[in-house]
């Protein structure tokens, strides 16, 4: 039948690419991202054991240029040694502790650097016990990873603040969303800056510097602002999902740029601007700097191998001018945290920070993956559970495209009655192609039939399936949410496998065959769909129809869990839409007489 031939042609069309790079690709990196969390759980747990190690050495800071950013602490160490563990490095310098509902931390006096940031709602895994997420590290560590506001000054300004000044804690010496934290530093040529910390109860950190110019002269300086990391994530990221550079600047607007790409081209330098944010992004978290007093600041998105290789995303203002006996102002707020998607885009609208919703990667499609999140997360917010809400969301969806599938299905019913007619037809002009189509032409003329009208739902299925595979992967709100039973985390595929009963066999198994219960309900539930039609008189069409719900089972066992309970519910629906439809048409439903054909045994040549 042209229709089967076309839905057969329709699904494997839409899903086999995405299929092949989930399996090639994605997995392999999923296996990576698991061995990296169970490293980094080891690495935390041995430095519960204090672990010795040296001290951070600084001393090879280089001295800035006149116009110039400082280059990163410790990079490079002039011994070449890192401590032992992140509590030494942190008892190494003084420090100004954080503690807020989302994070925990401290601020480094030396640079008043944010470089000790953990988010208290986030681990590294669904395991109760795992440890909680570290965002921002010391430089000193190999996973060096922070925020730094500074100025870059000339002779007449004498020293200002940078990667290695030495703040003076003013009052209060612990950070909340109640009590701010200001530090002081007074230069030789009569300048004292007063940093002022605060933060609210998320993720955004508000630093306000002040210049007094007690000198006789005016002075002139510029102030920078730098996200600096010294490795990036373990496993590369995905097609799907950017991670790495990223800011909203000047006329070019977003500005993503892979580590990759950093590394080979070392520097990516846009026009000026005079509002925006630029900063470096993973997965889940990210770092930003947003300047907000509209003073023009050049962004710069840059890789080094001076020393120790690092990746930065940096802006520079304008020079600013303080007369003598005069005091400026300069403000720059840093987001550091999860990127929830109420938070991030709160802080867009009620900051006034342009496109900032785009630092989670809605993609190409945001028209249609934006409000599938939105769809999700309502009825999440309903049910309590995301595992019933995209169960919802399936029931939506086919009720949206209810009025199309009715047409198609009744399509699809009508060419059933017409079946013998066609292959009339093509017997009458097996040897003649052009006369057949002209007379099947014809046929669906007078029949008054869509031959493509059976492909419809599944054409208008694939932009959903794509759209709920990225909400999948990279929302946060995704991330660890449970369903039941078995599925603790939506965004991962089905732990179990039918190759080690489930987990009866204490085996491992290559994630090969790793092919879960959800996958298996999935094929069987495709297998069941396809059956409700006719089997297709040629032979080939007949392997396809017989074979494709194995290979997809395979295919989607290493798709998130949450996108095959999708797709195996939404088969179960179609299955039943189809069934009272076909009822109503008068057509004859396949499914039980095609069950008994398929395990009837054949009879032999010789019978």
């Amino acid at each position: 039948m042209e229709n089967n031939r076309n839905f057969f042609i329709t699904i494997a069309l839409s899903v086999l690419i995405l299929s092949l790079w989930q399996y090639f690709y994605v997995l392999p990196h999923s296996e990576a991202q698991r061995e990296a969390a169970r490293i980094e759980e080891q690495r935390l747990a041995e430095q519960k054991k204090a672990a010795q190690g040296t001290s951070p050495d600084s001393s090879g800071t280089p001295v800035p240029q006149q116009g110039a950013i400082p280059s990163a602490p410790n990079a490079p160490a002039t011994d070449g040694t890192t401590p032992a563990g992140r509590e030494q490095a942190l008892a190494s310098t003084k420090r100004v502790r954080i503690d807020t509902p989302s994070l925990e931390g401290s601020i480094n006096l030396t640079g008043a650097r944010l470089d000790d940031l953990k988010l208290k709602h986030y681990t590294l895994t669904v395991d109760k016990n795992s440890p909680e997420i570290e965002l921002l590290n010391p430089a000193a560590l190999p996973t060096g990873y922070y925020a730094e506001i500074g100025f870059v000054g000339s002779d007449k300004t004498g020293t200002v603040p940078g990667p290695e000044t030495v703040w003076t804690v003013d009052g209060n010496a612990t950070l909340t969303p109640a009590t701010p934290v200001t530090l002081s530093f007074t230069n030789d040529k009569g300048l004292t800056f007063k940093r002022t910390f605060s933060v609210d109860s998320d993720y955004m950190f508000t630093v306000s510097d002040t210049v007094q110019n007690s000198g006789s002269a005016a002075v002139t300086l510029s102030n920078y602002g730098r996200v600096t990391r010294f490795d990036k994530p373990a496993v590369a990221s995905i097609y799907v999902l950017h991670e790495g550079l990223i800011g909203v600047t000047g006329t070019e607007g977003l500005q993503e740029h892979k580590y990759a790409a950093v590394e080979e081209d070392k520097q990516f330098t846009p026009g000026k601007s005079t509002d925006g944010w630029l900063g470096i992004t993973d997965k889940y978290w990210a770092v930003t700097l947003v300047p907000t007093e509209k003073q023009p600041f050049q962004p710069r998105y840059a890789y080094f191998e001076d020393g120790r290789p690092r990746y930065q995303a940096d802006f520079l203002t304008d020079p600013i001018t303080v007369a003598a006996g005069q005091s400026a102002t300069v403000e720059t707020e840093i987001f550091a945290g999860a990127k929830e998607v109420a938070k991030v885009n709160a802080y867009a609208e009620d900051r006034n920070i342009r496109l900032f919703d785009r630092l989670i990667d809605w993609g190409w499609f945001i028209w249609i993956t934006k409000p599938m999140f939105y769809l999700i997360d309502t009825l999440y917010k309903f049910f309590g559970n995301f595992g019933v809400a995209i169960l919802a969301t399936t029931v939506v969806v086919k009720a949206l495209f209810f009025p199309l599938a009715n047409k198609s299905y009744a399509s699809m019913a009508n060419m059933k009655k017409v079946q013998p007619k066609m292959l009339e037809i093509r017997e009458k002009y097996a040897d003649d192609k052009m006369k057949q189509q002209q007379a099947m032409m014809e046929l669906y003329k007078t029949e008054k039939i869509n031959p493509l009208a059976g492909c419809w739902p599944v054409a208008l299925q694939i932009p959903v399936f794509f759209a709920l595979y990225k909400v999948l992967y990279i929302t946060i709100e995704m991330r660890h949410a449970p369903f039941f039973g078995w599925i603790q985390d939506l965004a991962a595929p089905d732990p179990t496998s039918i190759f080690n009963l489930f987990g009866l066999i204490p085996i491992a198994l290559p994630d090969m065959l790793m092919i879960g219960v959800w996958p298996l309900i999935m094929g069987v539930t495709m297998f069941l769909q396809m059956r409700m039609n006719p089997t297709p008189p040629d032979p080939t069409q007949a392997m396809i129809f017989t074979w494709m719900p194995v290979v997809f089972t395979f295919m989607m066992a290493g798709f998130p869990a949450g996108l095959v309970i999708y797709w195996a519910w939404n088969n179960l629906l179609s299955i039943i839409q189809q069934g009272v439809i076909m009822k109503r048409q008068g057509a004859k439903i396949e499914l039980w007489d095609n069950l008994v054909a398929l395990f009837r045994k054949k009879p032999s040549p010789a019978e």
